[in-house]
């Protein structure tokens, strides 16, 4: 069967159980007693296994097959959670990352895992870093003692058996006898395992896999297995792998597999009598959560959560909702070309039909907006077990708080925006939070805390980052902007703090005196600009020395359809976003000053710079210098502001952005096209690009 045709949708499901799995382990990490995480972790990384199988990747399945080993055993209450099994866990994510994007860019998903696969392997086993393995060998040998008198079940493993029963599935219990004249015991029963976990899932063998991949046992094991294979047809595949003796499959039943798997509990029985009553209470006091396991490991592998509830959502291919927006945008432009006409021609039925579709029109492009519109959870999921890392790599203590994650903004923007926050939030960990020690010293908490948040206002979306660390040194900024010949002594002298901050952005800037592999403020923060800019976005800059520093990045909700001022200079027609204007006015001439070099022009009780669009644009039939007084638009950019100069307001209007395309080379202040509903093409003026 042709794979190909699922690999995307594997692709998709793959990354979900990923982010799944990280946000999962993090809980896990702050309550490392907490079962019932385990068991969603657990069947995570369950069904990744299936998939990954089922697609024909190995490694991947084989890594996390391993991973499963460990939970396994964590979920049973036989291994206790230590920071060295984290470490290990969190590695094996990064490596099943690392093979599902080698899958992504078109390649097998193979990967040097042997490192961790021996490790996962040694803490199965009970071994611990620095010679602390004989405690976790405590807790892993009941494992061992119970499997002694046959395949002893415990109470989920059980009620995954019986509730396949129930849905159909075929249970069956397996003994396979291996030839004495056997060289490679261990490889042929790995043999019986690949071919087993083909066509089904096992739930419980004996002796166990590690001690059956070791060659630690006789001739023989047997196991319970869910599948929906007859039992016959079975049988007749092992038995013609290669020197496989004998195998034995019966079908079980409810009846039949109570009696089996009370005849091995009392048998155990004896050798647990001892154990303290306690040790049962995880069992009984939560009694739906090994239900609902037993559902998704029934499935095996075939769902990602075994919940009843039918799913109201589907995937729908990016280039089709991109398609669905450019036939929108189409529609849009003819419908300002309708209105125009009906305008002009002036029938009442005309008019009517017009706005009527108008109406339709505004309705089907808030739907296909929404469409667009993805919560930006996409992006904040996986700064949490960034900032782990990078804490843990600091020796600092780190408390990552988010608010707003479900703030939606367009796709466009946050496929583009991941980047720069992940550059600002290294930032805050490597150089806003001090040391442990500094900290302490300080009167402040030894954990440093990091604010990500996100919401709405106006047309924009605001991303705030804010850390309660030392601060930035204004003099150090200076002194060293002064050092690379940034700014003059005489324009140190008369910056704002604001000013100052700002000069972080400028390439190639850095306070910082030793350049780590993880940041340095100022490192790349150019480029962090520049990447929100080029969305029509701003960032800014506010910081108290000893308290902290917030970094605010505001970016348009959407990037495809926005409200403009068209507006006219001579014969040319140009759309000024409205999200960058403050307001619109008529000065005289007489008004304008000239101040060092700079032409100004008085507003609110300041002086603001004052540029000619026609100047700007070199529009050649429109001379403003002839008339007294001149229509302005006011723009801003942060907290800057300055004026443009034009010759006629035209009116509001909702515009489709149109991209200039590769044949024309990048024009400053213009940051795209649109056509109006008289056929023309107006350029859409970018205010970013005015305001320095």
């Amino acid at each position: 069967m042709d794979m190909n045709q699922y690999l995307s949708m594997f692709i998709d499901e793959s990354n979900d159980h990923l982010q799944s799995l990280n946000e999962n382990m993090l809980e896990l990490e702050k309550a490392p007693d907490d079962i019932g995480i385990v068991q969603i972790i657990f069947r995570s990384a369950h069904t990744l296994k299936g998939m990954a199988a089922t697609m024909g990747f190995e490694d991947l399945s084989s890594l996390t097959h391993q991973m499963e080993n460990v939970l396994d055993l964590v979920r049973n209450e036989k291994l206790k959670m230590q920071d060295y099994i984290f470490d290990t866990l969190f590695k094996s994510l990064d490596a099943l990352q690392m093979m599902v994007q080698d899958i992504m860019n078109g390649g097998d998903g193979k990967a040097d895992v042997q490192s961790i696969v021996t490790s996962l392997q040694a803490i199965v086993r009970g071994e611990v870093p620095g010679g602390a393995g004989s405690a976790a060998s405590s807790q892993a040998a009941p494992a061992a003692e119970a499997a002694s008198t046959g395949i002893q079940l415990d109470e989920f493993q059980y009620s995954v058996l019986e509730q396949s029963i129930t849905e159909g599935h075929k249970v069956l219990y397996i003994e396979v006898a291996i030839r004495e004249d056997c060289q490679l015991k261990a490889a042929r029963a790995y043999l019986v395992f690949d071919l087993l976990e083909r066509y089904g899932e096992v739930v419980k063998s004996h002796p166990s896999v590690q001690e059956i991949e070791q060659e630690k046992f006789e001739r023989s094991f047997s196991l319970y297995y869910i599948t929906q294979k007859d039992a016959a047809e079975l049988q007749s595949m092992i038995v013609n792998l290669s020197e496989i003796e004998s195998a034995q499959v019966m079908p079980l039943d409810h009846e039949t597999l109570n009696q089996l798997s009370s005849g091995v509990q009392e048998a155990a029985a004896a050798g647990t009598a001892e154990a303290p009553a306690a040790a049962a209470a995880p069992s009984d006091a939560k009694p739906e959560a090994p239900q609902t396991a037993a559902k998704a490991e029934a499935k095996t592998g075939a769902r990602a959560n075994g919940g009843a509830a039918p799913s109201r959502t589907i995937r729908v291919d990016i280039e089709r909702l991109d398609v669905l927006m450019n036939l929108l945008s189409e529609l849009l432009i003819d419908r300002s070309r309708l209105e125009q006409l009906a305008y002009e021609i002036k029938r009442s039925d005309l008019t009517e039909t017009v706005e009527h579709m108008s109406r339709v029109g505004s309705d089907l492009q808030n739907i296909v907006l929404k469409l667009r519109m993805v919560p930006i959870d996409t992006v904040f999921s996986r700064f949490p077990r960034m900032v782990r890392d990078v804490a843990k790599s600091l020796d600092k203590k780190i408390d990552l708080v988010i608010v707003g994650a479900e703030t939606e903004l367009d796709r466009t923007v946050i496929d583009e925006i991941g980047d720069p926050l992940v550059h600002l939030l290294r930032n805050a960990v490597d150089h806003g939070i001090e040391p442990t020690a500094q900290r302490i010293a300080a009167g402040k908490p030894e954990t440093g805390t990091v604010q990500l948040r996100a919401f709405h206002s106006g047309n924009h979306v605001f991303i705030e980052i804010e850390d309660d660390g030392g601060g930035i040194d204004r003099d150090k900024i200076l002194n060293k902007a002064l050092k690379n010949g940034i700014v003059t002594q005489s324009e140190a002298a008369t910056m704002s703090d604001e000013q100052v901050y700002m000069l972080l952005f400028a390439a190639g800037f850095s306070t910082a005196d030793v350049i780590s592999d993880i940041s340095g403020r100022g490192v790349g923060l150019d480029v962090v600009r520049s990447k929100i800019e080029s969305l029509s976005g701003d960032v800014s800059v506010t910081s108290t020395l000893g308290k902290g520093t917030k970094f605010s990045v505001q970016l348009p909700l959407t990037l495809s359809i926005i409200s403009a001022m068209l507006i006219k200079v001579g014969s040319e027609k140009y759309a000024i976003p409205l999200s960058s204007i403050v307001e619109t006015g008529i000065i005289q001439r007489n008004q304008i000053r000239s101040v060092h070099g700079y032409t100004m022009v008085p507003y609110r009780d300041a002086h603001i710079p004052l540029m000619s669009l026609a100047n700007l644009f070199e529009v050649a039939d429109f001379d403003e210098n002839v008339e007294e007084e001149t229509e302005i638009v006011v723009i801003r950019k942060g907290e800057r502001l300055a004026a443009l100069t034009i010759e006629d307001f035209i009116g509001q209007s909702e515009i489709v952005i149109k991209n200039l395309g590769k044949y024309l080379p990048p024009v400053q202040g213009v940051a795209g096209a649109t056509i109006l509903g008289d056929g023309q093409v107006a350029l859409i003026v970018d205010p970013n690009a005015f305001i320095k």
